[in-house]
């Protein structure tokens, strides 16, 4: 069984996603966090497998902040909202699902993040059109006369450059 933590700060769509979850005896939900400090809370006490978190959330609070956390704390995200950002977030989430959706998008949703979290291979025939799945930059090996190059940035520093519109 597949512990979900939703991460929705509109009460009725949280339990709607909830209600949609639970659909399916495979999924069960462990709580239900409307911001940081209450997702904090909960990853403590519920230890979810995987996190459906909205991007924009109440208390200042957005959704790639929780997903810094979470993945720090080994929980992967997949991003649910209506508004997407305008760049892939791979060290941030799996993916994306774009509101509004179905139960099937949802149930689709959560077996390919299930597929990708255990290193499945999925022939993905039936990914739906609401859900965009962010692929891993492919680490490149450096050619044997080419200067050393600095470590990989963390999720932090990546998080950081994104938002705040550094080139490095």
């Amino acid at each position: 069984m597949l512990k979900i933590l939703i991460v929705e700060d509109e009460r009725p769509l949280a339990e709607t996603l909830r209600y949609l979850v639970e659909d399916n005896p495979r999924y069960r939900v462990v709580g239900i966090a409307s911001d940081l400090p209450s997702a904090l809370e909960l990853l403590e006490h519920g230890r979810p497998d995987l996190a459906l978190v909205d991007l924009h959330l109440a208390h200042g609070s957005t959704g790639f902040s929780v997903a810094v956390r979470l993945n720090d704390a080994g929980v992967p995200c997949l991003f649910v909202t209506g508004r997407p950002p305008g760049f892939a977030m791979p060290d941030l989430a799996l993916g994306l699902l774009l509101k509004p959706f179905t139960g099937n998008d949802v149930h689709r949703a959560l077996a390919l993040a299930e597929d990708v979290m255990r290193g499945r291979e999925t022939l993905r025939p039936r990914i739906p059109r609401n859900l965009q799945l962010f692929e891993n930059e492919e680490e490149v090996e450096p050619e044997p006369d080419a200067p050393a190059l600095l470590p990989r940035q963390g999720f932090k520093a990546r998080l950081e450059r994104w938002i705040g519109g550094s080139p490095h």
